[in-house]
């Protein structure tokens, strides 16, 4: 080999290695390693902290979808809202600004709004009834939805959780301890309606507004699952901790329509294959992780304490919650979900 082809490939290798997702630099690279630019490259932008399981198993599926195709495809993860806050990630994925993006249940909801049904109030007891759902006729129902708006959504649902009361003035014992008080609440029509069925004073702020918010006493409380309290380091902004497991969360990985339709088939394939198992994977990943953060969130200064579900439930029934929604979500979309929890009002 001459001096000068020595010379082009280092560069070519050098290229590769610039190119490659941010998961081949965090996790290890790929066993394969192409000397070309990649032919197709997503940009995955998320609101959550690098070390929160999502962004872990997004990583190893990025680099995955970089091995498997032979580095024609690669996926470039931006964690902890890079890209700008979910309102303006759910805009920049419809557009094509992004390709990826990981949408809530309740944020999405302003877009298609039968998203929402799966956060309806106390709708599930266990994560067994959340998966049988959304990975049934009601999850198939969702993703028909937001194909309508122009967004691919993969078929396995990402867990965020049973969301959870946080508070820096008392603790949430029964409805009655919500009435008046200022809780942050996801940009949401169901976050809003839900919090003000139990008299409770909310207010919609971006992700990652919220530890400012609730730093500088906007707002007095918050509400999420255990696992954001965590890598979010909400406690250090709270006091107490709530378990009222009022709502269930999950992340739909939508992609921009064009994007989806522009991969060839093979390559469809890999990356869905390779979202779709690491799904599960971090499904496994936030049930263990839940089986300890008490602990870890009690030592790190959360006083914990069980809520009264009942008190909730009875006033969301008062207010006329429940009825309210089954008629704006449709007898059709409230019976799909009630085959898979039972009755949910």
């Amino acid at each position: 080999m001459t001096q000068s082809n020595k010379t082009l490939t280092r560069r070519g290798a050098l290229r590769t290695l610039a190119g490659l997702p941010l998961a081949a630099s965090m996790i290890g690279l790929p066993r394969f390693v192409s000397a070309a630019v990649p032919e197709y490259e997503f940009k995955f932008g998320n609101n959550l902290p690098t070390s929160h399981p999502l962004n872990i198993r997004a990583l190893e599926a990025a680099a995955r979808v970089a091995e498997e195709s032979k580095g024609r495809m690669a996926v470039k993860v931006f964690p902890n809202n890079q890209l700008g806050g979910d309102t303006d990630m759910l805009s920049q994925v419809r557009s094509g600004g992004i390709e990826m993006f990981n949408a809530g249940t309740m944020v999405i909801a302003t877009l298609a709004p039968i998203s929402a049904i799966t956060a309806i109030g106390f709708a599930f007891t266990d994560s067994d009834q959340v998966w049988k759902t959304v990975d049934g006729n009601l999850g198939n129902s969702i993703r028909a939805a937001f194909a309508k708006v122009g967004l691919y959504t993969l078929e396995k649902m990402w867990d965020n959780g049973f969301r959870q009361v946080t508070t820096s003035t008392k603790p949430v014992k029964t409805a009655a301890d919500l009435d008046g008080m200022k809780i942050r609440v996801p940009v949401s029509p169901m976050g809003i309606s839900l919090f003000k069925a139990l008299s409770a004073s909310p207010t919609s702020l971006q992700f990652s507004e919220v530890y400012s918010a609730l730093q500088t006493k906007v707002v007095d409380a918050q509400e999420n699952p255990l696992a954001i309290v965590e890598t979010a380091k909400l406690y250090e902004v709270q006091k107490y901790c709530s378990l009222t497991n009022h709502s269930w969360d999950g992340y739909h990985l939508v992609v921009n329509g064009r994007a989806w339709r522009g991969l060839p088939d093979d390559l469809k394939t890999i990356y869905a294959r390779a979202f779709n198992e690491a799904g599960l994977q971090q499904r496994a990943d936030l049930a263990k992780l839940n089986t300890t953060l008490q602990d870890k969130l009690t030592a790190d200064g959360l006083q914990f304490n069980k809520a009264d579900a009942q008190s909730f439930r009875e006033q969301l029934r008062k207010a006329g919650f429940y009825a309210e929604w089954k008629e704006k979500f449709g007898e059709e979309a409230w019976s799909l979900l009630e085959a898979s929890v039972g009755k949910v009002s």
